[in-house]
């Protein structure tokens, strides 16, 4: 292995090397929100004497089996990608550099990994930088917490905290990331000022907050949300701290406890065993970002038909077999899909920057799944070559284009080869197939 060194903000890292791109596995960007700080906004992090190894990916923040059914055969349970060790010890990120800096700097892609808030990780096996850095665009993955580590809610925590944030540990993470990576990616070689945020399912709902966030404002070039973001979409839940009080209040119950001091020392296999009797109580998703004053002001649609969210360029869009679809039912008919061109109309009407629809309808091989939920993710990453699916010729183009068009995007704001952006006058949406 041939090792490289960079210094950041709090001391050198050593990663990987290999050939014209880097890797670098592992890093903190908050200190482990452990003890006295579960369920705190997380904290910046000391500095380090020596070298700090960046070549193991760090841990993945407690969570339920994902190994059982389909999505355990589409992604967790291939031995070649061990899932990584579980520890709310978990705030770590990795990096996928070209090993040779440019002038001015590569652009940044800031991946949000989905998981309906209460699992994901960084490091899944569809997940990979090596095609990014090859088209010389630089690509972060984060892991932040979920489930009950990331979004408990309860009025004493909402009193301890100086900002008064309600149950959004989670997304504080995400941007804890982006605000680290802002102040250090130029030692990797990249631009801090031209990051695009995208993701993917839970990813794309927590992109959308963090473009509705005042927190944000300045940080964030573009955007890409994939199957999870749009106006009215269905998916997406103004959460009131009042809401989020409720599913505290019922994980308090379930884990016997009374008193905070009580929750910050309750193992962290409770917390995740809990999940399924939440559930019962729970009308979707129990977990995501709540309305808190702080973070986010209004709701996910009101910022987006106030005209609040950021001003930057956009790419939309879901899969034919996603979410909500009912059998024998286009995909375009379902709310996701209509989420979707609805908040494109509306930055063609409010907006100055554009805003790109897709729609993938690529059904994939090896069974009758179709487009599914997921589906395009080994695509955008180019890691075709991990599913245990027959791949064909036909995919790798897929995903070449796929890729080719993403990272576009990212370098110059638009993701070219005819991909026009959705106007009145030309409701355009990329379909691939």
């Amino acid at each position: 292995m041939e090792k490289v060194q960079v210094k950041v903000e709090h001391g050198l890292l050593a990663g990987e090397k290999k050939g014209s791109y880097m890797i670098f596995r592992g890093i903190p960007y908050a200190k482990p929100p452990i003890n006295e700080l579960r369920f705190k906004a997380p904290q910046p992090l000391d500095k380090w004497d020596g070298v700090k190894e960046a070549l193991h990916f760090g841990p993945c923040c407690p969570q339920p089996d994902m190994t059982q059914g389909f999505y355990g055969k589409e992604f967790y349970t291939d031995p070649a990608f061990p899932l990584p060790k579980q520890s709310e010890d978990c705030l770590y990120l990795n990096i996928w550099a070209p090993s040779q800096k440019q002038p001015g700097g590569y652009p940044v892609a800031f991946w949000i990994h989905g998981g309906a808030f209460d699992h994901g990780f960084g490091s899944e096996m569809e997940f990979d930088g090596e095609a990014f850095a090859r088209r010389n665009v630089i690509l972060v993955t984060i892991n932040y917490r979920v489930g009950v580590f990331g979004f408990f809610a309860h009025e004493d925590l909402r009193r301890e905290d100086t900002n008064k944030s309600v149950g959004n540990y989670g997304i504080l993470d995400q941007i804890a990331a982006l605000r680290w990576v802002r102040r250090n990616i130029e030692a990797f070689g990249g631009d801090s000022e031209r990051i695009t945020v995208f993701g993917q399912s839970a990813g794309a709902m927590s992109v959308q907050t963090l473009i509705s966030s005042p927190l944000t404002q300045g940080m964030i070039q573009g955007a890409i949300m994939q199957s999870g973001g749009g106006l009215n979409n269905g998916l997406s839940r103004n959460r009131t701290p009042d809401d989020a009080y409720v599913t505290g209040r019922q994980i308090m119950e379930l884990c016997g406890c009374s008193y905070m001091r009580e929750m910050r020392k309750v193992p962290a296999e409770k917390l995740v065993s809990i999940l399924p009797k939440l559930a019962e109580h729970t009308e979707g998703l129990p977990f995501g970002p709540v309305i808190d004053g702080w973070i986010m002001t209004e709701g996910f649609d009101e910022c987006i038909e106030r005209d609040h969210i950021h001003d930057i360029p956009y790419i939309i869009g879901c899969t034919s077999n996603d979410l909500f679809r009912q059998e024998d039912q286009d995909g375009k008919e379902t709310a996701l899909y209509q989420g979707c061109v609805a908040f494109a109309q509306n930055r063609y009407e409010n907006a100055n920057q554009p805003c790109y629809v897709y729609y993938f309808k690529k059904q994939l091989p090896g069974d009758d799944a179709g487009a599914f939920h997921s589906s395009e993710l080994w695509y955008v990453f180019g890691t075709l070559d991990r599913s245990w699916r027959p791949m064909g010729r036909r995919d790798y183009m897929l995903s070449n284009l796929m890729l080719d068009m993403w990272t576009n995007f990212m370098k110059e704001m638009e993701p070219g080869s005819g991909w026009k952006a959705y106007t009145a006058d030309n409701k355009f949406v990329r379909v691939f197939m």
